[in-house]
């Protein structure tokens, strides 16, 4: 299997964890230390150590941003590409919530596999995103599902 076929077995995986919140469904997917990082501004940056936690970070994450919206679309705006042991791709991601104006973030994926599973998960995400991320919330928040809604 190519590394782009195991990048689509876990984006498959991925999306079943979110419709399901069974977080377990990325255990096939992810070495036991495996490292997720966001390098962005401000509170959009994280680094998450071991499968374990970044399970759990996940399941945060979607708990506390993308369910307070009614809907999440993901594209991909370039890429895939298999360059050497990871894969790389360009991503968009519209939130929308009735009422409100869409939300779109965008940002560029890294995915460093080993033996199979993914090691190193990085998502860089640009400044203008997370500044723009961050004025849409302070200006919606309060009209947004609530936390875990």
């Amino acid at each position: 299997m190519s590394l782009l076929e195991k990048f689509m077995a876990y984006a498959a995986a991925f999306e079943q964890a979110y419709a399901t919140d069974d977080w377990s469904a990325l255990d096939p997917h992810f070495t036991e230390d495996a490292v997720y990082e966001t390098i962005a501004s401000g509170p959009f940056s994280n680094r998450t150590e071991g499968r374990e936690a970044v399970k759990v970070f996940f399941k945060m994450l979607i708990a506390s941003f993308d369910r307070r919206f009614d809907t999440r679309a993901v594209e991909v705006i370039d890429g895939p590409t298999e360059r050497s042991d990871r894969v790389w791709f360009r991503w968009a991601a519209t939130y929308t919530r009735a009422g409100l104006p869409a939300l779109r973030m965008e940002g560029e994926e890294t995915v460093v596999f080993a033996d199979d599973r993914i090691k190193y998960l990085v998502d860089r995400i640009p400044d203008a995103t997370t500044e723009a991320t961050a004025r849409y919330m302070a200006e919606h928040d309060a009209r947004l599902k609530p936390i875990g809604g």
